[in-house]
């Protein structure tokens, strides 16, 4: 099976419950995808995320892996600047930034520098070679 890129506009989850949020991506990563969420779950629901995943570790599910990428905030630039990205903010909301969340038995770890974000797999086991006979 290759890898799985599963995007989640954040229209799709803006209606759901925090419980029904949180349980819609878990599922997701349980089948082994990679979920792309167009913005930003609470802090409340992050934590929540992390709390059932640990409840849910078993022999099949390992965990997940979780970074929310947030658009860079400039502390300089003029006071209008200022208000006009305050303003984006109000309107946008949870809906600035992304955040990516993956199974542990895929993703290794997910590092987000400013300028890139690194996605490190897991090592898969190579599949056996068949040997193939000479026939004579």
């Amino acid at each position: 099976m290759g890898l799985v890129l599963q995007f989640v506009p954040y229209s799709e989850i803006e209606e759901l419950g925090p419980a029904r949020r949180v349980n819609k991506l878990l599922d997701m990563a349980k089948q082994n995808k990679i979920v792309l969420l167009e913005g930003r779950l609470k802090k409340e629901e992050e934590a929540d995320l992390i709390a059932i995943t640990m409840e849910e570790i078993n022999n099949k599910f390992k965990g997940i892996e979780l970074a929310v990428v947030n658009p860079q905030k400039k502390k300089e630039g003029t006071f209008l600047k200022g208000i006009k990205t305050a303003f984006i903010g109000t309107l946008l909301g949870d809906r600035q930034g992304f955040t990516i969340i993956g199974p542990a038995t895929v993703v290794k770890q997910i590092r987000n520098d400013p300028g890139k974000i690194e996605l490190l797999m897991q090592d898969t086991p190579a599949p056996k070679s068949r040997k193939q006979k000479k026939i004579k």
